[in-house]
């Protein structure tokens, strides 16, 4: 078959018309960006053919001179960016170019606000590499050859970024890709060495990979009045983590990070680290300033980039990060692993658990030095990571008290929804004798914040932690103490230990006020167990309400109400019977005591039971009988005026 019968036309995926259109829009105000993007993307490729050709040497196919090539042509109005890296097939060139082979897109496109501020933030994160080539040229040509496939099997792919490409099979003698920008009229700024050589300088001057340009000479003006057939290398070439911290400067730091990251943003901070010792290795580690819009899709790659005295061995190694700190990005070179380690290797590896646990500890660090010199960047990056940061005491137990240390809650002190109370604030505002850290988790901010659980602790001035992510009741089942504090819910056990709070002469009287109630009530209490015996385990009366009249509560050790809702959500059957405890100072449970009806009593228990589901948030099994019963109470309450 000739190279010309195979020729194809074929239509880009919905997704990518769709990111084409709002990119070439939103970024058009940064466009130099194209040229970061595709040098990026071939230092990539090299990078890809070093570690494939550590098991297989003949894809080097005896050129091991492993360069980035930018030439332009003010005549034809071109600009070609060239690697001799790993190069594309046929498949991988429909794969890549003509699709978006990257989880979340349409999580990604819904994501996207019409703002152009914002949507550049978005695709920036997104990372758009090869597509940014369409801000500046109204034609792309792509030509590439895998290494290790023959010259015949080289892959011609063009577009003019609207709906559709061709891709052809041609001869291409030399492994790697070329990609060819026919620029648009209005974009010849570009054909420019001394524009282009201060974009190389400016965002990619400490990728691992010599970028060359062929010599020019310029007037006083700027003009180029001499080229030469020779070429120079445009770019430092030094990997930037070998560098001394004192020899690099901030941007240079924050240029490899979007290099590294494939992020528009700056990141929020980083840390520079040689360790020497038993083992030998540098990291070099960024915290983005936002969280990728695929934080939490499991199948996301994610880890830091791996080398072995300089060379490359893969992108996204997981094995040298905690879950619970997924979103860091960064290099780590290490001198002591072998050349061909895979990651089955790694996960077995002592030397990788040792290293995984210091960049853990490292981290860590960072972020509590954060806390201390800038709290207003921590508390953005708590905004951004703060959820991924609860899963910490679970995964981590080994610096489990340093992540609680970072953690910060909503409470009744500062009764907002912005989190941004510590533990070591909450402690340093404990009451005399108060040897718990009490906490209220609901659904929602103002679930929690109006729970009535709370009421006794408000009135008290005691202050409660106020919980309303989804992962809080999880986090809490694993973080059981602080600073030799006990975590105490709020909706669970008799808070008998709130005596801390009282006078001894209130103590006294509340006993006796207690042993007469108890009296009086005795046989109403008895009579409210049965009417609820299918859906309680008991029922008692507690002083944690000074408003309402009921509320539910989980016995000590139990799980609470909020937690069985979570399990339930997650395909786990759990139906716990709860305690119901009752206000004895509330008129409707002192109407109980005189109620002589038993449909009309019954109703009523009813009635305090289903309003303490309600008031935790949860969900009654029959609303419309609830309803009913509430109506009915209405309207006898009105009869009787």
């Amino acid at each position: 078959m000739s190279v010309e019968a195979i020729k194809e036309k074929r239509g880009f995926e919905t997704e990518v018309k769709q990111l084409l259109h709002l990119m070439i829009h939103a970024l058009y105000s940064n466009k130099e960006i194209f040229l970061r993007e595709l040098i990026s993307n071939a230092a990539d490729a090299i990078d890809k053919l070093r570690f494939e050709a550590i098991s297989n040497p003949v894809l080097y196919e005896g050129d091991i001179e492993l360069a980035i090539h930018i030439e332009y042509d003010k005549e034809a109005k071109t600009i070609s960016i060239r690697d001799n890296g790993i190069g594309m097939s046929r498949e991988e060139t429909i794969s890549h170019l003509g699709t978006i082979a990257k989880s979340g897109t349409q999580e990604f496109l819904k994501s996207l606000t019409g703002d152009q501020v914002k949507d550049r933030n978005l695709i920036g994160q997104f990372g758009v590499g090869f597509y940014s080539s369409f801000i500046v040229a109204d034609k792309v040509t792509v030509k590439t050859r895998r290494a290790g496939l023959s010259a015949q099997e080289g892959v011609c792919w063009e577009s003019q970024g609207e709906g559709d490409y061709t891709v052809e099979n041609i001869e291409k003698p030399h492994r790697g890709t070329e990609i060819i920008l026919h620029l648009k009229q209005q974009e010849e700024e570009f054909l420019n060495g001394l524009r282009l050589r201060h974009i190389v300088a400016k965002y990619s001057d400490h990728i691992n990979v010599p970028v060359y340009m062929f010599k020019e000479a310029y007037g006083e003006e700027g003009d180029k009045t001499d080229a030469s057939k020779d070429e120079e290398v445009v770019n430092r070439a030094t990997a930037l983590w070998t560098l001394s911290k004192g020899d690099i400067e901030d941007e240079a730091y924050i240029e490899f990070y979007k290099h590294v990251a494939h992020d528009f943003e700056d990141p929020l901070i980083w840390s520079h680290n040689k360790v020497e010792g038993k083992f030998e290795y540098t990291t070099l580690l960024f915290i983005p300033s936002r969280a990728p819009f695929d934080l939490w899709q499991p199948s996301k790659p994610r880890g830091l980039k791996l080398y072995v005295r300089r060379v490359f061995i893969m992108d996204d190694a997981e094995q040298f990060l905690p879950n619970y700190l997924r979103f860091i990005r960064g290099v780590i070179d290490c001198n002591d692993l072998p050349l061909n380690i895979s990651r089955e290797i790694l996960q077995s590896n002592k030397m990788v658990d040792a290293i995984r646990s210091a960049v853990a500890k490292r981290v860590l660090s960072m972020l509590g030095d954060l806390t201390k010199t800038d709290s207003e960047k921590y508390l953005k990056f708590w905004g951004e990571f703060g959820q991924v940061l609860k899963e910490g005491p679970a995964e981590d137990f080994a610096n489990k008290e340093a992540i609680a240390k970072l953690l910060r809650f909503a409470s009744t002190f500062t009764d907002h929804e912005k989190q941004d109370v510590s533990l070591d604030d909450y402690i340093s505002r404990m009451k005399p004798g108060q040897e718990k850290i009490y906490y209220i988790a609901a659904d929602t901010f103002n679930a929690a914040r109006h729970s009535p659980h709370l009421e006794i602790f408000r009135a008290k001035g005691i202050e409660a932690l106020l919980l309303y992510d989804r992962i809080d009741e999880w986090l809490m089942s694993h973080l059981n103490e602080y600073e030799k504090k006990h975590f105490q819910s709020v909706a669970m056990g008799a808070l008998g230990e709130l005596d801390f709070a009282e006078e001894k002469s209130d103590k006294a009287s509340a006993a006796e006020k207690d042993k007469a109630i108890s009296e009086e009530y005795k046989d109403t209490l008895s009579q409210i167990k049965e009417s609820l015996k299918d859906k309680v385990t008991d029922v008692r009366f507690t002083h944690r309400l000074t408003s309402s009249p009921s509320c539910i509560v989980a016995e000590e050790g139990q799980m609470t109400s909020q937690m069985q809702r979570l399990l339930r959500s997650a395909g786990q059957f759990v139906n716990l019977k709860p305690i119901l405890e009752l206000n004895p100072d509330h008129l409707l449970v002192s109407r109980l005591k005189s109620e002589k009806d038993p449909q009309h009593f019954n109703d009523l228990s009813q009635v305090l039971f289903d309003q303490a589901i309600l008031a935790e948030g949860g969900q009654l099994d029959d609303p419309a009988t609830f309803v009913r019963r509430f109506n009915d109470l209405l309207i006898s309450i009105a009869n009787k005026k």
